[in-house]
Protein backbone atom coordinates (compact mmCIF):
# COMPACT_ATOMS: atom_id res chain seq x y z
CA UNK A 1 0.00 0.00 0.00
CA UNK A 2 1.17 3.25 -1.09
CA UNK A 3 1.31 6.23 1.74
CA UNK A 4 -0.82 9.18 1.43
CA UNK A 5 0.86 12.11 0.54
CA UNK A 6 1.73 14.56 3.53
CA UNK A 7 -0.99 17.19 4.21
CA UNK A 8 0.48 20.78 2.42
CA UNK A 9 2.18 22.95 4.91
CA UNK A 10 1.28 26.39 5.28
CA UNK A 11 3.37 28.85 3.30
CA UNK A 12 6.42 30.22 5.23
CA UNK A 13 6.83 33.36 4.21
CA UNK A 14 10.73 34.13 3.71
CA UNK A 15 11.14 37.36 5.82
CA UNK A 16 9.31 35.24 8.37
CA UNK A 17 10.94 32.12 8.07
CA UNK A 18 14.27 33.95 8.33
CA UNK A 19 13.45 35.85 11.03
CA UNK A 20 12.05 33.02 13.00
CA UNK A 21 14.95 30.51 12.55
CA UNK A 22 17.29 33.35 13.56
CA UNK A 23 15.50 33.52 16.91
CA UNK A 24 15.52 29.87 17.42
CA UNK A 25 19.58 30.00 17.02
CA UNK A 26 19.90 32.94 19.41
CA UNK A 27 17.37 31.30 22.46
CA UNK A 28 18.82 27.91 22.05
CA UNK A 29 20.50 27.89 25.34
CA UNK A 30 20.15 25.34 28.08
CA UNK A 31 20.42 22.05 26.30
CA UNK A 32 18.33 19.88 23.24
CA UNK A 33 15.67 19.74 25.63
CA UNK A 34 15.20 23.24 26.16
CA UNK A 35 16.35 24.16 22.45
CA UNK A 36 13.59 21.58 20.91
CA UNK A 37 10.61 23.52 23.16
CA UNK A 38 11.43 27.13 21.75
CA UNK A 39 11.65 25.02 18.13
CA UNK A 40 7.94 23.65 18.68
CA UNK A 41 6.39 26.97 20.18
CA UNK A 42 7.87 29.01 17.12
CA UNK A 43 7.16 26.79 14.54
CA UNK A 44 4.13 24.17 16.02
CA UNK A 45 2.20 26.54 18.57
CA UNK A 46 2.73 29.88 16.95
CA UNK A 47 2.91 29.82 13.23
CA UNK A 48 1.27 26.41 12.80
CA UNK A 49 4.35 25.80 10.29
CA UNK A 50 3.91 22.14 11.17
CA UNK A 51 1.93 19.55 12.93
CA UNK A 52 1.91 17.66 16.25
CA UNK A 53 2.59 14.42 14.87
CA UNK A 54 4.99 15.75 12.20
CA UNK A 55 7.18 17.51 14.43
CA UNK A 56 7.21 14.27 16.87
CA UNK A 57 8.44 11.94 14.03
CA UNK A 58 11.14 13.98 12.63
CA UNK A 59 12.14 14.43 16.50
CA UNK A 60 11.89 10.65 16.88
CA UNK A 61 14.08 10.59 13.31
CA UNK A 62 16.71 12.77 14.45
CA UNK A 63 17.24 11.04 17.93
CA UNK A 64 18.31 7.58 15.61
CA UNK A 65 20.64 9.80 13.61
CA UNK A 66 24.57 10.88 15.08
CA UNK A 67 25.31 14.46 15.73
CA UNK A 68 22.99 16.79 17.26
CA UNK A 69 19.61 16.13 17.58
CA UNK A 70 18.50 19.71 18.20
CA UNK A 71 20.51 21.34 15.48
CA UNK A 72 18.92 18.09 12.95
CA UNK A 73 15.53 18.68 13.88
CA UNK A 74 15.73 22.22 13.45
CA UNK A 75 17.45 21.72 10.01
CA UNK A 76 14.56 18.91 9.08
CA UNK A 77 12.31 21.75 9.85
CA UNK A 78 13.84 23.96 7.19
CA UNK A 79 13.57 21.12 4.53
CA UNK A 80 9.89 20.71 5.23
CA UNK A 81 9.00 24.48 4.93
CA UNK A 82 11.73 25.50 2.30
CA UNK A 83 13.26 23.00 0.68
CA UNK A 84 17.11 22.22 0.93
CA UNK A 85 18.14 25.86 0.76
CA UNK A 86 15.56 25.86 3.43
CA UNK A 87 17.26 23.31 5.84
CA UNK A 88 20.61 24.75 5.00
CA UNK A 89 19.39 28.26 6.61
CA UNK A 90 18.07 26.59 9.55
CA UNK A 91 20.69 24.57 10.33
CA UNK A 92 23.54 27.41 10.12
CA UNK A 93 21.10 29.72 12.13
CA UNK A 94 20.67 27.22 14.82
CA UNK A 95 24.76 26.46 14.99
CA UNK A 96 26.09 29.70 13.83
CA UNK A 97 25.97 32.41 16.87
CA UNK A 98 26.96 30.22 19.12
CA UNK A 99 29.79 29.28 16.89
CA UNK A 100 30.83 32.44 16.82
CA UNK A 101 30.79 33.20 20.32
CA UNK A 102 32.67 30.10 21.10
CA UNK A 103 35.43 31.23 18.83
CA UNK A 104 36.13 34.40 20.98
CA UNK A 105 36.01 32.13 24.38
CA UNK A 106 38.33 29.62 23.01
CA UNK A 107 40.81 32.39 21.92
CA UNK A 108 40.69 34.67 24.89
CA UNK A 109 40.94 30.97 27.09
CA UNK A 110 43.97 30.31 25.17
CA UNK A 111 45.65 33.34 26.08
CA UNK A 112 44.34 34.07 29.46
CA UNK A 113 42.76 30.53 30.58
CA UNK A 114 45.64 29.64 32.72
CA UNK A 115 45.81 33.12 34.87
CA UNK A 116 44.41 32.52 38.79
CA UNK A 117 41.49 34.84 38.36
CA UNK A 118 40.22 32.82 35.28
CA UNK A 119 41.34 29.56 37.11
CA UNK A 120 38.82 30.74 39.93
CA UNK A 121 36.00 31.50 38.50
CA UNK A 122 36.23 28.78 36.04
CA UNK A 123 36.23 26.44 39.32
CA UNK A 124 32.35 27.35 39.47
CA UNK A 125 31.70 26.90 36.20
CA UNK A 126 32.97 23.48 36.18
CA UNK A 127 31.10 22.14 39.60
CA UNK A 128 28.17 23.51 38.02
CA UNK A 129 28.92 21.48 34.80
CA UNK A 130 29.03 18.57 37.20
CA UNK A 131 25.91 18.44 38.02
CA UNK A 132 24.27 19.53 35.06
CA UNK A 133 25.86 16.07 33.95
CA UNK A 134 24.48 14.53 37.28
CA UNK A 135 20.83 15.76 36.11
CA UNK A 136 21.30 15.01 32.47
CA UNK A 137 21.88 11.47 33.71
CA UNK A 138 19.09 11.20 35.78
CA UNK A 139 16.55 12.43 33.53
CA UNK A 140 17.88 10.25 30.91
CA UNK A 141 17.86 7.37 32.98
CA UNK A 142 14.01 7.54 34.36
CA UNK A 143 12.87 7.37 30.36
CA UNK A 144 15.31 5.10 28.94
CA UNK A 145 15.66 2.46 31.89
CA UNK A 146 12.02 0.65 32.43
CA UNK A 147 13.19 -2.59 32.00
CA UNK A 148 15.93 -5.30 33.17
CA UNK A 149 17.48 -5.99 29.80
CA UNK A 150 18.08 -2.10 29.44
CA UNK A 151 19.22 -1.75 32.90
CA UNK A 152 21.35 -4.35 31.87
CA UNK A 153 22.78 -2.30 29.23
CA UNK A 154 23.79 0.42 30.44
CA UNK A 155 25.60 -1.02 33.47
CA UNK A 156 27.61 -3.17 30.95
CA UNK A 157 28.32 0.06 28.47
CA UNK A 158 29.46 1.71 32.11
CA UNK A 159 31.89 -1.05 33.15
CA UNK A 160 32.74 -0.86 29.41
CA UNK A 161 33.91 2.32 28.58
CA UNK A 162 35.15 3.30 32.88
CA UNK A 163 36.99 0.12 33.29
CA UNK A 164 38.39 -1.25 30.20
CA UNK A 165 38.32 1.95 28.34
CA UNK A 166 36.11 0.06 25.18
CA UNK A 167 36.04 2.89 22.58
CA UNK A 168 32.19 4.27 22.18
CA UNK A 169 31.70 3.35 18.59
CA UNK A 170 32.09 -0.29 19.37
CA UNK A 171 29.56 0.52 22.59
CA UNK A 172 27.07 1.89 20.17
CA UNK A 173 27.30 -0.97 17.76
CA UNK A 174 26.78 -3.76 20.12
CA UNK A 175 24.40 -1.74 21.72
CA UNK A 176 22.29 -1.43 18.43
CA UNK A 177 23.04 -5.16 17.51
CA UNK A 178 21.44 -6.43 20.65
CA UNK A 179 18.45 -4.27 20.46
CA UNK A 180 17.88 -4.97 16.97
CA UNK A 181 18.31 -8.72 17.94
CA UNK A 182 16.30 -8.85 20.56
CA UNK A 183 13.29 -6.97 19.78
CA UNK A 184 9.75 -8.04 19.83
CA UNK A 185 8.14 -8.53 16.73
CA UNK A 186 5.42 -6.42 15.82
CA UNK A 187 3.00 -6.38 12.85
CA UNK A 188 4.32 -4.20 9.96
CA UNK A 189 2.11 -1.62 9.19
CA UNK A 190 1.72 -0.90 5.28
CA UNK A 191 3.86 2.01 4.44
CA UNK A 192 6.35 1.68 1.45
CA UNK A 193 9.67 3.19 1.40
CA UNK A 194 10.18 6.62 -0.69
CA UNK A 195 11.59 6.17 -4.42
CA UNK A 196 15.44 7.27 -3.48
CA UNK A 197 16.18 9.06 -7.04
CA UNK A 198 17.56 11.79 -5.15
CA UNK A 199 19.94 9.66 -2.79
CA UNK A 200 22.80 9.23 -4.87
CA UNK A 201 23.34 13.06 -5.49
CA UNK A 202 22.69 13.89 -2.00
CA UNK A 203 25.24 11.41 -1.00
CA UNK A 204 27.46 12.73 -3.61
CA UNK A 205 27.03 16.27 -3.31
CA UNK A 206 27.41 16.51 0.91
CA UNK A 207 30.00 13.98 1.05
CA UNK A 208 32.53 15.70 -1.38
CA UNK A 209 31.66 19.15 1.03
CA UNK A 210 32.50 16.76 3.67
CA UNK A 211 35.68 15.41 2.20
CA UNK A 212 36.84 18.42 0.71
CA UNK A 213 38.91 20.18 3.48
CA UNK A 214 40.14 16.76 4.36
CA UNK A 215 41.72 16.24 0.51
CA UNK A 216 43.33 19.68 0.37
CA UNK A 217 45.05 19.03 4.00
CA UNK A 218 46.25 16.07 3.10
CA UNK A 219 47.47 17.43 -0.37
CA UNK A 220 49.24 19.87 1.64
CA UNK A 221 50.81 17.52 4.14
CA UNK A 222 49.26 19.66 7.23
CA UNK A 223 49.45 16.75 9.17
CA UNK A 224 48.31 18.26 12.67
CA UNK A 225 44.92 19.18 10.65
CA UNK A 226 44.60 16.58 9.08
CA UNK A 227 44.50 14.50 12.27
CA UNK A 228 41.86 16.81 13.78
CA UNK A 229 39.96 16.75 11.15
CA UNK A 230 39.58 12.51 10.44
CA UNK A 231 39.01 12.72 14.20
CA UNK A 232 36.06 14.78 14.57
CA UNK A 233 34.74 13.37 10.94
CA UNK A 234 34.75 9.86 12.64
CA UNK A 235 33.14 11.23 15.60
CA UNK A 236 30.31 12.90 12.97
CA UNK A 237 29.33 9.08 12.75
CA UNK A 238 29.17 7.58 16.09
CA UNK A 239 28.05 10.75 18.41
CA UNK A 240 24.56 9.05 19.23
CA UNK A 241 23.08 10.07 22.36
CA UNK A 242 23.60 13.68 22.01
CA UNK A 243 26.79 15.85 23.25
CA UNK A 244 26.63 14.55 26.96
CA UNK A 245 27.18 10.46 25.92
CA UNK A 246 29.79 11.00 23.56
CA UNK A 247 31.48 13.49 25.91
CA UNK A 248 33.42 10.55 27.79
CA UNK A 249 34.52 8.59 24.15
CA UNK A 250 36.23 12.54 23.45
CA UNK A 251 37.56 12.92 26.28
CA UNK A 252 39.17 10.02 26.64
CA UNK A 253 40.68 10.17 22.90
CA UNK A 254 41.99 14.35 23.23
CA UNK A 255 43.29 13.99 26.56
CA UNK A 256 44.49 10.32 27.22
CA UNK A 257 45.05 9.23 23.57
CA UNK A 258 46.30 12.08 21.64
CA UNK A 259 47.23 14.38 24.35
CA UNK A 260 45.66 17.66 22.75
CA UNK A 261 44.14 18.66 25.88
CA UNK A 262 44.45 18.41 29.86
CA UNK A 263 41.03 17.01 31.91
CA UNK A 264 41.19 20.96 32.96
CA UNK A 265 41.40 22.19 29.64
CA UNK A 266 38.30 19.67 28.49
CA UNK A 267 35.68 20.86 31.68
CA UNK A 268 37.13 23.77 30.80
CA UNK A 269 35.54 23.63 26.91
CA UNK A 270 32.18 22.02 28.15
CA UNK A 271 31.79 24.78 30.44
CA UNK A 272 32.31 27.21 27.78
CA UNK A 273 29.98 25.48 25.70
CA UNK A 274 27.17 25.59 28.41
CA UNK A 275 27.34 29.42 27.97
CA UNK A 276 26.53 29.71 24.76
CA UNK A 277 23.92 29.68 22.39
CA UNK A 278 23.26 26.19 20.02
CA UNK A 279 24.06 22.88 20.50
CA UNK A 280 26.53 21.68 22.95
CA UNK A 281 28.49 20.05 20.89
CA UNK A 282 30.33 22.90 20.27
CA UNK A 283 32.25 22.43 22.71
CA UNK A 284 34.29 20.11 19.65
CA UNK A 285 34.87 23.31 18.81
CA UNK A 286 36.94 24.20 21.39
CA UNK A 287 38.99 21.60 21.38
CA UNK A 288 39.49 21.74 17.37
CA UNK A 289 41.05 25.39 18.63
CA UNK A 290 42.99 24.37 21.59
CA UNK A 291 44.32 21.30 19.75
CA UNK A 292 45.53 23.21 16.80
CA UNK A 293 47.38 26.37 18.61
CA UNK A 294 50.60 25.11 18.55
CA UNK A 295 50.31 26.39 15.05
CA UNK A 296 49.72 30.02 16.25
CA UNK A 297 47.01 32.27 16.60
CA UNK A 298 45.43 31.36 12.68
CA UNK A 299 46.07 27.61 13.55
CA UNK A 300 43.73 27.77 16.23
CA UNK A 301 40.81 29.52 14.03
CA UNK A 302 41.31 27.05 10.94
CA UNK A 303 41.33 23.99 13.57
CA UNK A 304 37.91 25.27 14.91
CA UNK A 305 36.65 26.60 11.35
CA UNK A 306 37.96 22.69 10.16
CA UNK A 307 36.35 21.42 13.63
CA UNK A 308 32.51 22.83 12.90
CA UNK A 309 32.88 21.88 9.03
CA UNK A 310 33.64 18.24 9.88
CA UNK A 311 31.15 18.25 12.75
CA UNK A 312 27.91 19.84 10.88
CA UNK A 313 28.30 18.75 7.45
CA UNK A 314 27.56 15.43 8.38
CA UNK A 315 24.38 16.47 9.56
CA UNK A 316 22.97 17.95 6.74
CA UNK A 317 24.12 14.81 4.89
CA UNK A 318 21.95 12.59 7.02
CA UNK A 319 18.48 14.85 6.83
CA UNK A 320 18.71 15.39 3.47
CA UNK A 321 19.55 11.73 2.75
CA UNK A 322 17.19 10.57 5.52
CA UNK A 323 14.03 12.58 5.93
CA UNK A 324 12.30 11.62 3.03
CA UNK A 325 12.42 8.37 4.79
CA UNK A 326 10.75 8.81 8.42
CA UNK A 327 7.21 7.36 7.85
CA UNK A 328 8.54 4.10 6.73
CA UNK A 329 11.43 4.25 9.53
CA UNK A 330 8.99 4.65 12.10
CA UNK A 331 7.04 0.87 10.61
CA UNK A 332 10.23 -0.62 11.15
CA UNK A 333 10.42 -2.95 14.60
CA UNK A 334 14.13 -4.06 14.93
CA UNK A 335 15.35 -0.36 14.02
CA UNK A 336 12.79 0.93 17.03
CA UNK A 337 14.37 -1.59 18.97
CA UNK A 338 18.09 -1.03 18.33
CA UNK A 339 17.63 2.75 18.84
CA UNK A 340 16.32 2.02 22.47
CA UNK A 341 19.04 0.13 23.07
CA UNK A 342 21.42 2.37 22.09
CA UNK A 343 19.76 4.83 24.57
CA UNK A 344 20.01 2.68 27.59
CA UNK A 345 23.78 1.86 26.84
CA UNK A 346 23.83 6.17 26.58
CA UNK A 347 23.26 6.17 30.56
CA UNK A 348 26.49 4.10 31.52
CA UNK A 349 28.44 6.39 29.07
CA UNK A 350 27.38 9.26 30.77
CA UNK A 351 27.78 7.94 34.28
CA UNK A 352 30.71 7.18 33.32
CA UNK A 353 31.65 10.98 32.40
CA UNK A 354 29.48 12.05 35.34
CA UNK A 355 32.20 10.12 37.10
CA UNK A 356 35.07 11.30 35.54
CA UNK A 357 33.75 15.02 35.27
CA UNK A 358 33.18 14.58 39.53
CA UNK A 359 36.86 13.14 40.01
CA UNK A 360 38.32 15.72 38.25
CA UNK A 361 36.54 18.77 39.84
CA UNK A 362 36.54 17.09 43.54
CA UNK A 363 40.20 15.80 43.55
CA UNK A 364 43.09 17.66 42.94
CA UNK A 365 45.50 13.99 42.18
CA UNK A 366 43.86 11.04 41.07
CA UNK A 367 45.74 7.41 40.64
CA UNK A 368 44.95 4.77 38.14
CA UNK A 369 44.80 1.05 39.01
CA UNK A 370 45.72 -1.09 36.02
CA UNK A 371 45.75 -4.99 35.77
CA UNK A 372 46.05 -6.32 32.63
CA UNK A 373 42.63 -4.96 30.73
CA UNK A 374 41.41 -3.04 33.48
CA UNK A 375 42.08 0.76 33.71
CA UNK A 376 40.50 2.49 36.39
CA UNK A 377 40.95 6.08 37.82
CA UNK A 378 40.11 6.23 41.48
CA UNK A 379 40.57 9.47 43.70
CA UNK A 380 43.33 10.22 46.14
CA UNK A 381 41.11 11.34 48.89
CA UNK A 382 43.74 13.18 50.60
CA UNK A 383 43.79 15.82 47.91
CA UNK A 384 40.09 16.59 48.03
CA UNK A 385 39.37 20.11 46.98
CA UNK A 386 37.14 21.73 49.83
CA UNK A 387 36.20 25.13 47.83
CA UNK A 388 34.83 22.73 45.05
CA UNK A 389 32.54 21.03 47.06
CA UNK A 390 31.35 23.97 48.56
CA UNK A 391 30.96 25.35 44.83
CA UNK A 392 28.99 21.87 43.73
CA UNK A 393 26.89 22.43 46.92
CA UNK A 394 25.75 26.01 46.09
CA UNK A 395 24.76 24.70 42.26
CA UNK A 396 22.98 22.26 43.57
CA UNK A 397 20.41 24.43 46.07
CA UNK A 398 20.40 26.64 42.91
CA UNK A 399 19.42 24.42 40.11
CA UNK A 400 17.64 21.80 42.55
CA UNK A 401 15.85 23.74 45.49
CA UNK A 402 15.64 27.10 44.35
CA UNK A 403 15.53 26.43 40.71
CA UNK A 404 17.03 29.21 39.05
CA UNK A 405 17.68 29.15 35.36
CA UNK A 406 21.18 27.66 33.87
CA UNK A 407 22.84 30.95 33.12
CA UNK A 408 21.80 32.26 36.59
CA UNK A 409 23.30 29.62 37.76
CA UNK A 410 26.66 29.25 35.95
CA UNK A 411 26.99 33.51 36.95
CA UNK A 412 26.48 32.96 40.67
CA UNK A 413 28.03 30.09 40.92
CA UNK A 414 31.55 31.15 39.08
CA UNK A 415 31.51 34.84 40.98
CA UNK A 416 31.44 32.52 44.13
CA UNK A 417 34.69 30.64 42.96
CA UNK A 418 36.49 34.16 42.23
CA UNK A 419 35.04 35.39 45.79
CA UNK A 420 36.68 31.88 47.26
CA UNK A 421 40.25 32.92 45.50
CA UNK A 422 39.74 36.75 46.79
CA UNK A 423 39.14 36.19 50.49
CA UNK A 424 40.84 32.25 50.81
Amino acid sequence: MTPLPPIPLPPAPLPDFLKTFARIGLLSFGGPAAQIAVMHREVVESRDWMDEDGFLSALSFCMMLPGPEAMQLATYCGWRLRGVPGGVIAGLFFVLPGALVMLVLAALYAQFGHLPLSEALFLGVKATVTLIVLQALFRLGKKALGRPDRWALAVMSFVMIAVFAVPFPVIVFAAALVGALTAAPAEVQPHAAPKAHHLPRTLLVWGALWAAPLLALWATGQERLLAIGLFFSRLAVVTFGGAYAVLAYMSQEVVNTQGWLTPEAMLDGLGLAETTPGPLILVTEFVGYMAATPLGLWGGVIGAALTLWVTFVPCFLWIFAGAPYIGWISTRPRLSGALKAITAAVVGVIASLSWWFTLHVLFAQTTRIEAGPVRLDLPMLQSLDLKALALMALAAVLLFALKRGLMTVLALVALAGLAFHIVL
